[in-house]
């Protein structure tokens, strides 16, 4: 086993509401050989006193301007030393057993990416009960990324990724925001074996006003950039992957042209439309024919 199995990287922009939660949960894994990197970027909220009071217990990264949240995961991941990296956005928080799942994946699977299980929930952290301690792990496991065949709600927060891989892929876009998380798993997608866990949940995921998500606009731009992107050859896998790397592409079209239409934004559907229908076609096809065959089997580890 590595000296250092873990490499915890918490990133944080103005974020003083929720970043001890965040940290908080991180120290509080009973895994030995982890370490925690936090990455303010720039906050002017008052966020970088609240960390300083952590000491030595963390590795504290202060940005003195915004740079955004793909440098503030590369400038964190480049002070790491663990085998995996395992990513936390500010406002998000660990469940108490998330690296203990991790490392009994490690153990059995050797894998190049876990996928985490999201817990959505908003206002104060979930208080868990005696009866939510896990005691098995439900995951599929795929072949590489391309591979999936079930729902994934994507986030940073739920990715834990071999550093050699993520440093071949040259990590996080910066000029992809938001949706740099979907242009990463597509720059990993063929990198190796991914469990995607299925049970127990792994992460808080936190529901607040300021949620990226919450807001579509800003969604349209970036699904254009990753469906030029693969049009050009930019995602690894080849022409031989390519039906594979458009359905997920596809899959993300049809739901975002669903969220656009909901909103009465008919310009920017009809951009979407026209740049993205061909892939929409392609993840349609495919999940008409897992459907018709059905999905890979899961399988259960111990804690």
């Amino acid at each position: 086993m590595p000296e250092i199995r873990f490499s915890i990287i918490i990133t944080s922009y103005n974020q003083r509401e929720f970043i001890k939660d965040a940290v908080d949960s991180a120290l509080s894994q009973r895994h030995a050989k982890a370490e925690i990197i936090v990455v303010d970027d720039g906050s002017t909220d008052g966020s970088q006193e609240i960390l300083r009071q952590y000491g030595d217990a963390i590795q504290l990264v202060c940005h003195e301007t915004n740079q955004g949240a793909g440098a503030a995961r590369n400038n964190g991941a480049a002070q790491a030393n663990g085998e995996y990296l395992v990513f936390l956005d500010g406002d998000d928080a660990f469940l108490p057993w998330a690296l203990d799942v991790y490392e009994r994946i490690v153990q059995a699977k050797k894998p190049k990416m876990i996928l985490g299980k999201l817990w959505w929930f908003e206002g104060m952290l979930p208080v868990l009960q005696p009866e939510d301690t896990p005691h098995e792990i439900r995951s599929v496991e795929y072949q590489d990324y391309l591979r999936k065949d079930r729902a994934f709600d994507i986030s940073a927060s739920a990715l834990v990724i071999d550093r050699q891989c993520f440093e071949r892929a040259q990590g996080w876009s910066r000029d992809i925001w938001p949706m740099n998380d979907q242009d990463l798993v597509l720059r990993l997608g063929d990198c190796g074996r991914t469990i995607h866990i299925l049970a127990p949940h792994t992460t808080f995921y936190r529901i607040h006003a300021a949620n990226t998500v919450k807001y579509t606009p800003p969604y349209i731009p970036s699904l254009c950039k990753i469906i030029h992107n693969e049009r050009a050859g930019l995602y690894p896998g080849g022409e031989s992957r390519s039906r594979e790397r458009r359905a997920i592409i596809g899959k993300e079209v049809v739901s975002w042209t669903k969220r656009a239409v909901k909103d009465r934004l008919y310009g920017v559907t009809l951009k979407l439309l026209v740049r993205g229908w061909p892939m929409a076609w392609v993840a349609i096809t495919r999940r008409l024919r897992i459907g018709l065959m059905g999905r890979l089997p899961f399988e259960t580890i111990k804690m």
